[in-house]
């Protein structure tokens, strides 16, 4: 039990850092002796739910003024990025790099395709990848983010590009739980091949 108890706190340790990096441990540790040893709290009901209202704001203001670095990081970086040689840039601020021509079909809005991908942020975090996983993965065109959708209409199968995604053609304010808010994506992708939907692989 000894062992146990100390994975437990361990692992509730690494989650509270984790998403509140700035917890105070003496008064967090406090609470839960107190909780543990069936202690009154020192705090009202109130006063609990006023604290936890301000903490709420506290943490709402402080994600937006992460999302707003995060963006202008983005916006610098896509401003830099495209003054490169090899970028091409699209109408919708799309960018890539064409490192080998397909010469297969081109997929259409309505159309499956297999791809081999990799997936990361501009700090070079990896956050997901078929090859990883060790086999490519199927998907509709039109049923993933934006700049994949129109990335994937302008390739061959057979091609390899790497894809520049500004955050409002990907994931934009909202982010996901491995993608942070306004986030620029970079993808590596191998169209492998191009499938009618519905069609048996």
């Amino acid at each position: 039990m000894q062992k146990a108890s100390y994975v437990i706190g361990r692992k509730f340790g690494t989650d509270i850092k984790s998403g509140l990096p700035n917890v105070d441990v003496k008064a967090l540790l406090l609470g839960i002796t107190e909780a543990l040893e069936g202690k009154d709290s020192k705090l009202t009901d109130e006063q609990v739910q006023a604290t936890m209202i301000e903490f709420q704001k506290m943490m709402i203001a402080e994600q937006q003024k992460m999302a707003e670095a995060d963006k202008k990081q983005g916006l610098e970086f896509l401003a830099e990025n495209a003054k490169k040689p090899n970028v091409k840039t699209t109408k919708t601020g799309l960018q890539y790099i064409i490192e080998k021509e397909g010469t297969g079909a081109t997929p259409k809005a309505a159309d499956d395709v297999v791809c081999h991908y990799k997936g990361t942020l501009i700090d070079g975090t990896v956050f997901d990848s078929s090859y990883d996983r060790g086999e490519p993965a199927r998907f509709p065109v039109s049923g993933v983010i934006a700049g994949w959708t129109e990335a994937l209409q302008l390739m061959k199968a057979g091609g390899k590009w790497k894809l520049f995604i500004p955050s409002e053609l990907a994931y934009g304010e909202r982010g996901n739980q491995a993608i942070p808010p306004n986030s620029v994506l970079i993808f590596d992708i191998e169209l492998l091949e191009v499938l009618p939907p519905g069609a048996e692989k």
